[in-house]
Order: C-alpha cells, then structure tokens, then sequence
C-alpha cells in the first residue's frame, strides 16, 4: 500500500536554530498516525510545514503522488487538507454555522450571489446541522448559537466537525484533548475514530500517552528535527516511546517508516 501523504528531507531553519533537520513522513490511507515527541523536537514545525502554514527551506511534500508546494494553510485546504488546531481557531462571537463556512460560505444561486454576494444559509445550516449529526453532536440544539456559548468538548466538536466535513483526504489534529476534562476527552478520541469510520486518514498530535496508544494504528515519534521511528503501539509501550522520545533507549532498527 502506498502513502497518501508524505514528506521527505525537510529543512526548516529560524537563523541558527534548525527546527526540522532532513525530516521525513508516510501517512497511509485510512489510518491514524499519532506523532509524538519531547517540546522543542520538531513536530510543530512538521506538522505547520505540512499544512501550509510554513514553507520549508528544503524537501517535498506529496499527496496521493503529486509533489505540492503550499504557501499558506488555504492552499492546503483546497488540496484537501484540513488542520484543527490546538486553540481551536474559532470565532466565538460567530455562529456555529458560521464557523463551519469561515472563508467558504455558500452564496446563493444567480445574481443575488454572483453580484449582491448573498449567502444561502439555510444551505450552509442544513450542511452544518447534517456533518454535526453525522458526528453524533446531536447535544448542540441551535446551530445559529454563538460558539462562547459552548462547552470545550462541544467547540472542539465543531472544529472537528468543520474538518471532517471539508477535509477530503487528510485531517490533521493538533492536541486535540489538551484543555478537555476526561468526559470531553472521551468524546474528542469517539469523534476521532468516527472520523477514520468514514475513510479519512488522520494525522494526531499528542502529549497524552494513554490517548495516543489508544487510538493510533502506528506512532511517529519525532526526536531532534527528524523522524527518529515509527512503531507499532500493540508491539512496544509507552514507557518504550517515552525512552525513544527523550533518547534513553535506541528505536529499534528499520522503523523509520
């Protein structure tokens, strides 16, 4: 089986600080790949080069194939990349329709939206309503209420939902659980594994071990810049990935990949 997104020899350098060393990446379709590492490790700077948010000094990325240069985080999105970041990125004054279309409204048919620039949103309520039921948040009644009027588990529900509906190849999910009590947290990893129901290859970024062992068919673990292994974390255990994190134990041999 092939990777349907992967990155090879990236270099990202900040003056004298080398955020990404020669750094390598294969996600395979239908999979969840957690990607862990010690802060400072470069996962970040993989992660932001990924989604457009950075441009490497050097290296290609490729998507089901095709080398892609992206020059920022919407480019990404229209090659079918969709990020949900750690703060979530949410208007809070804004509905939660309104969030879910943030720069991809539905204008309405004809003149009204080619000239006068009118949404349709009964459209965009119906899409919005119809991606959060297909995510079981069904507990968010009013889908015209402002997002500060949520709960975190239930923002974060939607900033899931916004990329599960319009990430068509990839979704990437930064610290996903982060500010979440253990009810919300719960639902976060149920949200994560519906979304890979549904065929989406997701790339998880965590500190939380328990989480990351629990979901991810495979864990890249990122040391200095670079891919350091990826393992199989029914074969090792988080004490293992722990040691390989923070250089206390070697990664076992051809696991880079």
């Amino acid at each position: 089986m092939q990777p349907i997104l992967t990155a090879r020899g990236l270099v990202k350098r900040y003056g004298r600080v080398t955020a990404l060393d020669h750094a390598d990446f294969d996600l395979y379709p239908g999979e969840i790949l957690a990607v862990i590492g010690d802060n400072g490790a470069g996962k970040s700077s993989l992660i932001k080069a990924i989604c457009g948010a950075i441009t490497p000094d050097e290296g290609e990325i490729t998507l089901e194939g095709r080398v892609l240069k992206f020059r920022t985080p919407m480019e990404a999105r229209i090659a079918g990349i969709e990020t949900v970041y750690q703060n979530l990125a949410l208007s809070p004054a804004l509905s939660i329709t309104d969030n879910m279309f943030l720069g991809r409204e539905i204008r309405k048919a004809g003149p009204l939206g080619r000239w006068l620039r009118m949404l349709d949103r009964p459209a965009m309520a119906k899409v919005a309503r119809d991606k959060l039921s297909e995510l079981g948040l069904m507990t968010i009644q009013n889908i015209g209420q402002a997002v500060e009027t949520l709960s975190g588990g239930q923002r974060q529900g939607v900033a899931v939902a916004r990329a599960a509906a319009f990430g068509s190849k990839v979704v990437i999910m930064d610290e996903p659980t982060a500010a979440l009590g253990v009810k919300e947290s719960r639902r976060v990893l149920e949200l994560i594994l519906d979304v890979k129901r549904r065929g989406l290859p997701i790339v998880l970024i965590s500190h939380n071990m328990p989480h990351v062992f629990e979901v991810a068919d495979r864990v890249h673990i990122h040391r200095l810049g670079r891919r350091l292994a990826v393992i199989d974390p029914k074969k090792f255990s988080m004490s293992d990935a722990v040691a390989m994190m923070t250089g206390a134990m070697k990664p076992p041999e051809a696991t880079a990949h």
